[in-house]
């Protein structure tokens, strides 16, 4: 595995061994034990959009890997200032070991990696979101065992969570049913590569249907960074997408509910979901650094951690 673009980089054994290895991971922190497999190696961070949980989990998890991260703003850098992404792509990946890029256009980080001489990580694009997907699907199983021939549902914007949720379905082999506005479904090619790679996908307008027998229910917020503009176009269109408690009780009894965050509470889901009893978007949150602690290794130096 040379870069991490998207879930479709990966195939079913290396998704198995990241999520296990994340729960050692995971476990040695718990345990307070020093665990320093990337010392001497150097993360880039090269951020177009704003950020928390994926800058604090990059940052350190690099840290307690025993290794180095830099910041570089987009804006502040000559990549801000219009340098072509190749020439950048090749300075940078000279200098460092491996590089994660936050921006816009899922073809910048597609190009920047076709010069790269170091693996890429796709820290969020407006096409996927990689990393959150494997943060939830490794926080499922914590919390429920295998998500294997389960139900995911999700309720919501047809955005870059949604198609990462889509090319994750036939990697775990979970069922996904999907509730969108007509005019905000995911794209038609993302759906269609899923299929033709086995995924079972049900899309649907109705978020009650989208939920019945679900075991786990996301969603995310309705106007995502660089849709602000649309804000009260959304607002009336997803009137009816919330995740409340009568979308919770269509889903199968012990259902947990999933939001990468920042949440709106009042617009894409109800206060009493979000900090209900089948709530566990901390978790969640959370395990954003243990998935990524062991993404880095397994980019950086295999298996042999």
């Amino acid at each position: 595995m040379k870069h991490f673009l998207t879930l479709q980089d990966i195939d079913q054994q290396q998704a198995a061994y990241l999520l296990q290895r994340c729960a050692q991971l995971k476990t040695k922190v718990k345990q307070g034990e020093v665990h320093h497999s990337l010392a001497g190696k150097m993360l880039a961070l090269i951020f177009d959009k704003a950020s928390t949980r994926t800058r604090v989990s990059f940052e350190t998890g690099m840290f307690q890997l025993g290794g180095s991260t830099m910041f570089l703003d987009a804006q502040a850098t000559q990549i801000g200032r219009g340098e072509p992404i190749e020439d950048s792509s090749r300075v940078i990946s000279s200098m460092v070991d491996v590089i994660a890029i936050r921006t816009h256009e899922h073809s910048i980080i597609q190009r920047f990696a076709d010069y790269s001489k170091v693996p890429v990580i796709n820290a969020l694009t407006e096409l996927a979101h990689p990393c959150q997907i494997l943060a939830d699907v490794f926080t499922y199983v914590e919390h429920r065992g295998d998500i294997h021939s389960k139900t995911v549902c999700w309720v919501g914007d047809g955005n870059n969570m949604l198609h990462s949720w889509i090319n994750a379905a036939a990697l775990f082999g979970y069922r996904m049913q999907i509730a969108c506005p007509e005019n905000y479904m995911p794209d038609a090619d993302v759906v269609a590569q899923a299929k033709l790679l086995g995924a079972d996908i049900e899309i649907t307008t109705d978020p009650l249907e989208a939920a019945t027998g679900a075991d786990l229910v996301s969603t995310d917020v309705w106007a995502s960074m660089g849709h602000e503009q649309e804000q009260a176009q959304r607002v009336a269109a997803f009137a009816n997408y919330q995740v409340n408690t009568a979308v919770m009780q269509q889903a199968d009894h012990a259902a947990i509910f999933m939001h990468c965050l920042p949440a709106h509470r009042g617009e894409e889901v109800s206060a009493a979901v979000i900090d209900g009893q089948q709530s566990v978007v901390w978790d969640e949150a959370e395990n954003r650094l243990h998935v990524q602690k062991a993404l880095l290794e397994y980019l950086l130096i295999g298996e042999q951690a």
